[in-house]
């Protein structure tokens, strides 16, 4: 491999708590591609713009934060899709601060057409950008932006 075709790097993609279940669960709000259509989807997107991914799911918030701090000087940029810690998680949200890196909250759902309790996020603040809404392709978009200002 040249210099030139060398990976730009690497954007680690999280996604939390029942994600493993895309497909099958609610599928009326979430859709019917799985999680590993999911990571294809994002890996396609990055080697596109020459970067590599790494993907974890996880239902374990201390896993998701292991993840985070380990992208610290390993990634170019994350996408997080954290679930339902979205709403929940100070922990994740200091995570994300304290590794400094570009970061892309994305959720597959309109989150501000549900329930009251999801209109907040604990991530956003930190977070360069938000997609919600616009289905699995929002984790193409949030790759497309991270590999544009990465």
């Amino acid at each position: 491999m040249t210099d030139a075709a060398a990976p730009h790097g690497t954007i680690l993609v999280i996604n939390g708590p029942n994600l493993n279940l895309l497909g099958t669960r609610e599928p009326e709000k979430y859709g019917t591609a799985t999680l590993s259509d999911v990571e294809d989807l994002c890996i396609a997107a990055a080697e596109a713009h020459g970067f590599t991914v790494d993907c974890i799911q996880s239902n374990h918030e201390g896993d998701l934060l292991d993840a985070i701090h380990a992208a610290r000087g390993a990634a170019a940029g994350i996408v997080i899709n954290a679930g339902a810690y979205t709403h929940t998680s100070v922990a994740l949200r200091d995570a994300l601060a304290a590794v400094a890196l570009p970061a892309v909250e994305v959720h597959i759902t309109n989150v501000h057409q549900r329930e009251e309790f999801r209109h907040h996020s604990y991530l956003s603040g930190v977070c360069t950008a938000v997609i919600a809404g616009a289905g699995v392709h929002g984790y193409r978009l949030a790759i497309d932006f991270l590999a544009t200002t990465a």
